[in-house]
């Protein structure tokens, strides 16, 4: 039985377009990680998210590109492709289906404010009994457990910023910086994305 975990691996699932990545989704993955122990936070770069079909501007090699280079050298953060190497629409239920094991305790990172849309997600009942979610908030934010989920609460800073604020603001020509990771500014910038066409 060599390298045998005495524990279940805590792993957070933080799902999202990252359209593209900012501090905010930083801050909420490094709460999670710390304030919940985890081992890891795996940000999974959404392929083609049912909910937001026909939104997502940039190419999700580049958005892969863009939150790999946002998090380089930050220990506990890794980049997942599971969703974007899957044809098809894009389900929180299969990512959560294909990365279960035995040895792991899966933690679902949300945000406060999806916590009301949870069960119009695909196959929620059957993903509630897989996870338990991590619901992120705002420092003086009441955080809402939503009934029938095994829940914990992570509080973060009150950043008020947004991935579609970002882009209208670069389409603009207006400063990013310190809203959007060096590392990500610099693909952002290499591949001309979100600029006037």
């Amino acid at each position: 039985m060599a390298n045998a975990r005495e524990t279940p691996e805590r792993i957070g699932i933080f799902g999202g377009t990252f359209d593209p990545v900012h501090i905010g989704h930083l801050v909420a993955a490094l709460s999670s990680l710390h304030q919940l122990r985890l081992d890891r936070v795996m940000l999974v770069v959404a392929g083609a998210p049912w909910m937001k079909a026909g939104q997502v501007v940039a190419p999700p090699d580049a958005r892969v590109e863009m939150v790999a280079a946002a998090i380089e050298g930050v220990e506990g953060l890794e980049v997942s492709t599971i969703e974007v190497d899957r044809p098809g629409p894009t389900y929180s239920y299969e990512t959560v289906e294909g990365l279960t094991a035995q040895d792991r305790s899966l933690y679902l990172i949300v945000g406060n404010d999806v916590v009301a849309k949870l069960d119009q997600w695909h196959r929620s009942g059957e993903l509630r009994k897989k996870v338990t979610l991590a619901v992120v908030g705002r420092e003086g934010e009441r955080v809402h457990a939503p009934a029938g989920w095994r829940a914990e609460s992570v509080t973060m800073p009150r950043l008020d910023i947004s991935s579609s604020e970002l882009r209208q603001r670069l389409a603009r020509g207006e400063p990013t910086e310190f809203l959007i990771p060096p590392g990500a500014m610099h693909v952002i910038e290499k591949r001309r994305l979100y600029t006037p066409a």
